[in-house]
């Protein structure tokens, strides 16, 4: 674990804290003690924190919020504490505080002093992230890539904290469906020589399975038109799900996205994983028959329905692989999350139930990744997997490159639709948001190259940057400091877009800061001062860029 950073933000909010609950023990001593907590005014203008302890102690003093608030702030402003703050006062029952521009210019040199942007390592415990998993029967598609980009961010975010993230992709390759796979590639394989040769009704229609296909035939020859159905056809499932699957793993390699596990749903059959939890649940006496199906009492759980994990026939559903793969993903994990597509809501209450069912109440999370429109040049794409029209990942990352399609994906919260503009994520515009948190890191790089030797290295005192007065200088300096809070605010609530929105910020506040303030001044020490301040911002900027597998540009 990292050593204990001094924070004299926090530092001072601790103490005003102190001075407050003081402040209310003598002029309401009936009351109960109170608990400050501190958050964002609701407009910037009102200062940098805000805390409603005033609307707790009303009910008490008799009084109205904003006449407690004054009485408060009245008596705070006696105490040593308020020499760190520029301004305290009281807004419709609120108290607003203003932190004095040392405590920021101090927070800038921790910045300096710390590289930027130090990673944290003070959270403990291990995360089983799972994300991206896609039926192995065809191409990754965009909505896959939202769900890449997602899950990556968050794993990324996760390590930042501390967390140990183990993340796994889970390949459906058992059911009815690889069969249909294996038919439509020997359709394929067959029509090279015989294009009349029938396609199965519901088979693949898309153009992968012939590019497989004629792999396969430039390989082994036409041997295989000449086999019994009982031979080849799992010779074909395998190979079609085989090829898939390295594709699925290069183009995710590709994206930028690794995993510690890709896991056959296959094996976990063959290995009797999915018998072995079913087996569990019957000696928990959590399951019953009826009409010949086994199910389980998800109900008593929460869930709105029992779930069948094996039906009359005698074959396991897929919620048997649920309840099995979920029980060895808690038996190497504190908490485990699922990032799953838009069609899937109907899982977040029963893999809840089923957590609680297996003794692990609350560890397994469900995230769902919402619908994904394309437009290009005002008009929508058309995508049907079905129909052979597939708008695949591989298709968007070539036409708009990797960052664009990375960040785009995680702008909006996870579960909101999104329309995906791949006019503007190519256009070199501040309108585009990926584009303009580059330049920002560019324009810093650049910035810094043209300082030569007056780029300030290691750690400055405060003192030298009392200089940084002006409101730009002390918004971004505001703005650097939240990159901790941000990131934990990602993990707590599997929310990215925050990451986003915030690099974004960063980005905005920089340029207004460039905009208003010369930092290659003549005098030596403002220019100074505010390279120390690029230098911060670039590195902030680089992280939040990092976590969303984005690259920082030195130049555009």
């Amino acid at each position: 674990m990292s050593p204990t950073i001094t924070d004299p933000r926090t530092h001072a909010l601790d103490a005003f804290a102190q001075a407050l609950s003081a402040a209310a023990s003598a002029l309401y001593p009936d009351a109960p003690a109170v608990v400050v907590g501190f958050e964002s005014p609701r407009r910037a203008s009102f200062g940098d924190f805000a805390t409603n302890v005033a609307f707790s102690l009303a009910k008490f003093a008799r009084r109205s919020p904003q006449d407690v608030a004054l009485a408060l702030v009245e008596r705070v402003r006696e105490a040593e504490v308020s020499r760190a703050f520029a301004d305290v006062d009281a807004v419709a029952g609120f108290i607003n505080l203003r932190l004095s521009p040392s405590i920021w210019q101090a927070e800038l040199a921790r910045l300096a002093r710390d590289g930027g942007a130090t990673q944290r390592t003070d959270r403990s415990g291990r995360i089983s992230l799972e994300f991206g998993s896609a039926n192995p029967t065809g191409p990754l598609v965009v909505v896959q890539g939202r769900s890449l980009s997602i899950g990556d961010a968050l794993a990324r975010a996760m390590r930042y904290c501390g967390y140990d993230v183990f993340a796994e992709w889970i390949i459906n390759d058992a059911g009815a469906q690889m069969q249909l796979l294996g038919e439509s590639l020997y359709a394929r394989y067959r029509q090279i020589e015989t294009p009349e040769f029938p396609f199965p009704e519901e088979g693949y229609p898309g153009q992968y399975l012939i590019d497989i296909a004629q792999t396969l035939r430039e390989r082994e020859g036409a041997h295989w038109g000449t086999a019994s159905r009982d031979a080849w056809l799992p010779y074909f499932q395998r190979f079609a799900r085989d090829t898939i699957v390295e594709q699925q793993q290069l183009l995710a390699e590709r994206f930028g996205v690794r995993y510690d596990l890709w896991q056959s749903e296959l094996e976990l059959h063959e290995r009797g994983t999915i018998q072995s939890g079913i087996d569990g649940l019957q000696r928990r006496g959590l399951t019953y028959e009826s009409d010949g199906a086994v199910f389980v009492r998800t109900t008593d759980f929460g869930d709105d329905k029992d779930r069948v994990v094996v039906r009359s026939d005698g074959r396991p559903t897929y919620y048997a692989l649920d309840v099995s793969y979920h029980d060895e993903k808690l038996g190497r994990a504190d908490r485990v999350i699922d990032i799953l597509g838009p069609d899937h809501h109907g899982y977040v209450g029963r893999l809840s139930a089923l957590a609680t069912a297996l003794g692990r109440p609350g560890c397994i999370d469900v995230l769902i990744s919402g619908q994904i429109a394309l437009v290009r040049d005002g008009q929508p794409v058309k995508m049907s997997k079905r129909a052979g029209q597939i708008e695949m990942l591989e298709t968007l990352l070539d036409e708009v490159g990797n960052d664009a399609a990375r960040f785009f994906f995680v702008m909006l919260s996870p579960e909101s639709p999104l329309n995906f503009d791949l006019s503007l994520a190519v256009a070199h515009s501040n309108d585009n948001p990926v584009y303009y948190v580059q330049y920002g890191h560019a324009r810093i790089a650049s910035v810094l190259r043209n300082a030569g030797h007056d780029v300030p290295e290691g750690a400055p005192d405060a003192g030298a940057l009392s200089v940084l007065t002006m409101p730009t200088e002390l918004q971004l300096i505001r703005r650097l400091v939240e990159l901790p809070s941000i990131v934990q605010g990602v993990v707590d609530h599997l929310a990215p877009h925050r990451l986003a929105r915030y690099a974004r910020d960063v980005a905005s506040d920089f340029h207004a800061f460039y905009a208003e303030c010369k930092i290659l001044t003549d005098d030596a020490t403002t220019r100074r001062a505010r390279l120390t301040l690029c230098v911060a911002t670039k590195s902030v900027l680089a992280t939040a860029l990092h976590l969303l597998g984005v690259s920082a540009p030195d130049s555009m």
